[in-house]
C-alpha cells in the first residue's frame, strides 16, 4: 500500500484540531476531506476541491453506507412519532406511577442497564438506551452529555467483552485468516485481559453511583442539576428538540405501550435481520458463527428501524386514528430533524475515505514493527489501534488492519497472543470512545440528542484516564 509518510497524519489531526478549537464539527471534517485530498492531488487545491466533492460523492457507491445514512434519517421520524403518539409521556407517566425511578441516580441507572443487557450491535444498544432514558434523565435534570457519555461507553465496549454478535464475528474471521488454531477460544481467552473496555464500563457506573464527575462533565452536570440547563448555552443539539417534544396529538392516551413497542420491535428485528442476512450469506451448513460473521450489520439496523417505523404506523393510524396528513408531515418532520446528523456521518466517512487513501493505518502500523520487546509490543499495539481507530472513526476497520499485525508479532515475541488480541481489541475501543468522527459517538450524540463535540469533550477525559491504565496494565502483566 502506498503511504505518504507523516503527511497522512495531517487530516486526521487537523480536523480534531479545528473540531476542538471551534466547536465545530462540519467544518472540520470538511477541512480534513480537503487537507487530505491536498496531499493525494500533490498539494494542488483545485484538484483538491474536485476530489473533495467527488469523495464526498462516492460515499453514496458503498451501499453499506447509504444503509446507515438511511438508518439514521429514518431513526427521526421513529423518535417523532413515538412522542406524537403519546409514547414518551406514557412511559415517563408509568414508571413514575411504580416508583421504579425517582431521582437522578436511577434515571440514569436505566439506559446503562439497557446498553449492559442489549449486546447484539452497539449502534442499536446506543440508540434504545438514549431514546429509552431521555425521557426520564431529562425530568431529573441529568445533562445530556452525561446521557451521551452512558450510550457510548456501554455499547462498543459491552459488545466486545460479550463477542456473540457481528464483534465476535469479525474478529474470529480475522483470525481464522491468519491460520490461528481455534479462534473462537482465542477471542474468548483475550476478554479477561480487555481491560479498557471494563475500565469504560465501570467508570460509568461510579460516575452514576456516586456522582464523581471529572473535567467538563463536571461543570456539564452541575449546570443541568442546579440550572436545569440540559444543554450548554449555544450547543447545537444533533436531534432537533422538535423531533424530541413533538406533543401527543389532540385525543390521544399516552401509553407506555406505544414506547415500548416500537423498541423492542427494533431489537427484535436487528437480531432477526442479522441471521436471516448472515444466513443467506453462508453455505447451507454453516455455524452460528460462520452465520454472524456473513451477515450485514447495515442491512440489519435498516430493518429493524423500518420495522420500528411499521409498528408506530399501525399505532397511529390505528389506536390514536391519527389523520393521514398530521401523520406524513410528523414523518417527514422527523427526517428533517436528522439532517444534522446524516450531514456528520456522510462527512465522517468521506474523511474516512481519503485517510485509507493515504494509508494512514499502514504508516502507523510501520512504527512499531520494529518494537524491542513484549512489553512495548503489547502497550505499543494498544496505543497504535487507539490511533488508528481515532483516526479512521471505526472500530472494526482498526481491527482488520491490526489483527493480521497483532498475530505475527506475537509469534515473534513469543509472547501470547490472546494478550496481543486483548490490546489490539481495546485499542480500538479506546480510539473510537475519542474520535469524533467514530459512528458509535456520532449514534450517542444523536440518541441523546446531545451537542456532539460537547459529548466529545465531556467523554474523553473518562477515556484518557482508562486508557492510561491500560497502557498501565499492559506494561505490566506482559
Amino acid at each position: 500500500m502506498t503511504t505518504f509518510g507523516i503527511w497522512s497524519l495531517l487530516p486526521p489531526l487537523a480536523a480534531l484540531g479545528l473540531a476542538l478549537w471551534k466547536k465545530q464539527i462540519y467544518p472540520a471534517l470538511l477541512l480534513g476531506v480537503w487537507m487530505g485530498w491536498l496531499v493525494v492531488e500533490g498539494w494542488n487545491p483545485i484538484a483538491a476541491t474536485g476530489s473533495t466533492v467527488n469523495s464526498i460523492v462516492a460515499v453514496f457507491h458503498d451501499v453499506g453506507n447509504t444503509r446507515i445514512l438511511l438508518y439514521s434519517l429514518l431513526v427521526g421520524s421513529v423518535l417523532t412519532l413515538i412522542s406524537a403518539t403519546g409514547g414518551v409521556q406514557g412511559f415517563v407517566d408509568w414508571v413514575s406511577e411504580r416508583r421504579w425511578v425517582t431521582n437522578r441516580r436511577q434515571a440514569q441507572m436505566l439506559p446503562f442497564l439497557l446498553g449492559i443487557l442489549i449486546t447484539v450491535e452497539s449502534s442499536i444498544t446506543a440508540l434504545v438506551a438514549g431514546t429509552v432514558g431521555r425521557p426520564l434523565t431529562d425530568r431529573y435534570r441529568v445533562s445530556r452529555e452525561k446521557l451521551a457519555y452512558i450510550c457510548d461507553s456501554t455499547s462498543a465496549p459491552v459488545c466486545i467483552l460479550v463477542p456473540f454478535n457481528g464483534w465476535g464475528a469479525l474478529v474470529i474471521g480475522l483470525l481464522a485468516v491468519q491460520d490461528v488454531a481455534n479462534p473462537v477460544a482465542v477471542l474468548l481467552g483475550s476478554i479477561r485481559w480487555n481491560i479498557y473496555p471494563m475500565l469504560a464500563i465501570l467508570l460509568v457506573l461510579v460516575t452514576i453511583l456516586t456522582g464523581w464527575e471529572i473535567g467538563p462533565m463536571r461543570s456539564a452536570e452541575r449546570r443541568a442539576r442546579e440550572e436545569a440547563k440540559l444543554l450548554a448555552d449555544g450547543a447545537q443539539p444533533m436531534v432537533s428538540e422538535e423531533v424530541l417534544t413533538a406533543t401527543p396529538h389532540p385525543g390521544i392516551r399516552p401509553r407506555a405501550l406505544y414506547l415500548i413497542l416500537p423498541v423492542v420491535t427494533m431489537v427484535g428485528t436487528i437480531v432477526a435481520g442479522i441471521l436471516i442476512t448472515g444466513r443467506r450469506g453462508s453455505s447451507a451448513d454453516a455455524g452460528l458463527w460462520e452465520m454472524i460473521e456473513a451477515s450485514s450489520g447495515s442491512t440489519a439496523v435498516l430493518w429493524a428501524v423500518l420495522a420500528s417505523l411499521a409498528v408506530l404506523t399501525v399505532i397511529a393510524l390505528g389506536p390514536c386514528r391519527m389523520p393521514g396528513k398530521d401523520f406524513m408531515t410528523l414523518l417527514f418532520k422527523g427526517m428533517g430533524g436528522m439532517i444534522p446528523v446524516v450531514s456528520l456521518l456522510l462527512l465522517a466517512f468521506a474523511l474516512g475515505m481519503v485517510v485509507r487513501e493515504l494509508g494512514t493505518g499502514a504508516y502507523v502500523a510501520g512504527i512499531i514493527s520494529g518494537a524491542g520487546g513484549a512489553k512495548v509490543a503489547i502497550a505499543g499495539s494498544f496505543l497504535l489501534a487507539s490511533f488508528m481507530a481515532f483516526a479512521t472513526g471505526t472500530s472494526w476497520g482498526t481491527f482488520a488492519l491490526m489483527v493480521p499485525i497483532a498475530v505475527p508479532l506475537a509469534a515473534a515475541q513469543g509472547g501470547s497472543l490472546t494478550l496481543y488480541l486483548a490490546a489490539v481489541l481495546g485499542g480500538g475501543v479506546f480510539g473510537d470512545h475519542c474520535s469524533p468522527i467514530s459512528d458509535t459517538t456520532i449514534i450517542s450524540s444523536m440518541a441523546s440528542a446531545s451537542d456532539h463535540m460537547d459529548h466529545v469533550r465531556t467523554q474523553i477525559p473518562y477515556a484518557l484516564l482508562g486508557g492510561a491504565a491500560a497502557v498501565l496494565f499492559y506494561l505490566v502483566v506482559s
